[in-house]
């Protein structure tokens, strides 16, 4: 691991150790058993947790409750390559790609202010963060990755919010903020799954932009979008990308979601060459099971290409979650990503992936959430341009590539919320 991976991890928990300790010596050792709703995460909107939604507009109508947040979180995960020892990169991945080392995925420290009806209505986020899921954020190939990308990667909250006493309440939100398009969260705590989709690594984790999100009644709320553009460290021009979420609880057990984007993402900015991009998710739910669908299909004409071709891409997800007795659960997900014409993986291939996973997680001392999950998975990548890394090169210099992989991977996850 590289020296910058451990500077903020170390600097973190020396931070927080007095909170840690204060909160040890009020509180004794417990364990609870996991609510699989905890884990299985509706799209990343709003508030990065569409459950806390369900209750919203009853809860802005109750007394103020604490209105700061504070906390850190460290991701620590070994990723055993099974069919490539030597492969040291997951290709086509954007988090948790580096194999067959222990790394720092992810080390996080953020502050927060709620909105508040009843007391401040003023808002706004901050947090800071580095390891392997952050230097992913940064595109390799795109010549339009901005030149402080490197390092705007280690911030991933800077935004003001403002609740506006309109109707069931207007909140607006503007600067850095988590995306609104995808399920599950760029933190592996949060999720049934310890790695990401692919599904997820190739829509936006953080956004650029403003953002107004509305709940209409108890069962439906509205979200629009004026955004920066659909990979906000790329700049391919000034014009603003736009972007629309609807989210209804057809009944307390069932959400559906949906999330569209439109925008230039190319050079030429003319109309024809706007991306549309649609994200459909539907999501179940009980006490002890959690299923949820996702499908996702994009279309874009290319401006710079002889005759214009339009290049389409899709993928769906699967997620099934079940609680065990005590703090265990069970996960699984299924999953492909078809790209065609290597658009947005940069290989022409289709992609598909199987993923199991059991979790433990245990909360000591109130505060403090160490959560442990093993995974196997088996991914295969075919097409003209498909295949995952092995390790070798070929006679020519180009890297050898194989159509199967197999991983056997252990995270271990610790987070602090005050």
């Amino acid at each position: 691991m590289s020296n910058e991976a451990l500077r903020l991890p170390c600097l973190v928990v020396r931070v927080l150790v007095t909170l840690v300790v204060m909160d040890c010596m009020g509180t004794t050792h417990h364990t609870e058993a996991l609510d699989v709703s905890d884990v299985l995460q509706p799209a990343r909107t709003v508030q990065g947790k569409l459950e806390r939604r369900r209750t919203k507009v009853k809860e802005m109508r109750k007394a103020a409750k604490k209105d700061w947040h504070y906390g850190a979180y460290l991701d620590v995960g070994y990723l055993p390559n099974l069919s490539s020892p030597d492969a040291d990169e997951w290709r086509s991945k954007t988090t948790d790609f580096k194999l067959n080392d222990l790394e720092v995925n992810l080390a996080r420290a953020y502050i927060r202010k709620e909105v508040n009806p009843e007391g401040s209505r003023w808002g706004g986020e901050f947090a800071v963060q580095t390891g392997v899921d952050s230097e992913g954020l940064v595109s390799k190939t795109s010549p339009d990755t901005i030149g402080s990308a490197d390092t705007l990667r280690h911030f991933s909250r800077a935004n003001l919010s403002y609740l506006f006493p309109a109707g069931n309440g207007l909140k607006l939100t503007g600067g850095l903020m988590n995306s609104y398009i995808g399920y599950s969260s760029f933190h592996s705590k949060d999720n049934v799954n310890y790695t990401r989709g692919y599904i997820l690594d190739h829509v936006p984790y953080f956004l650029f932009g403003a953002e107004a999100i509305y709940p209409v009644n108890e069962t439906v709320t509205i979200g629009g979008y004026i955004l920066s553009g659909f990979t906000y460290l790329t700049r391919p021009n000034e014009v603003p990308s736009f972007g629309l979420q609807t989210v209804w609880e057809t009944t307390p057990n069932l959400t559906v979601v949906q999330n569209l984007y439109y925008g230039p993402d190319q050079r030429n900015t003319n109309l024809r060459f706007w991306r549309f991009f649609s994200d459909s998710i539907v999501e179940w739910k009980t006490e002890a099971w959690a299923v949820a669908a996702a499908f996702d299909i994009g279309t874009e004409e290319q401006a710079a290409n002889a005759g214009n071709p339009r290049y389409m891409w899709m993928s769906s997800a699967l997620w099934v979650a079940r609680n065990l007795p005590g703090p265990w659960w069970l996960g699984f997900r299924p999953e492909f990503y078809w790209d065609p014409d290597g658009l947005i993986t940069g290989a022409e291939q289709l992609i598909w992936a199987v993923t199991t996973t059991i979790a433990y997680r245990v909360r000591v001392f109130t505060k403090n959430t160490f959560t442990t999950k093993l995974e196997y998975r088996f991914d295969r990548s075919t097409g003209s341009g498909g295949g995952f890394f092995t390790g070798q090169q070929l006679s020519s210099g180009v890297p050898q590539l194989t159509p199967n992989q197999q991983l056997l991977i252990l995270g271990f996850m610790w987070a602090f919320d005050s």
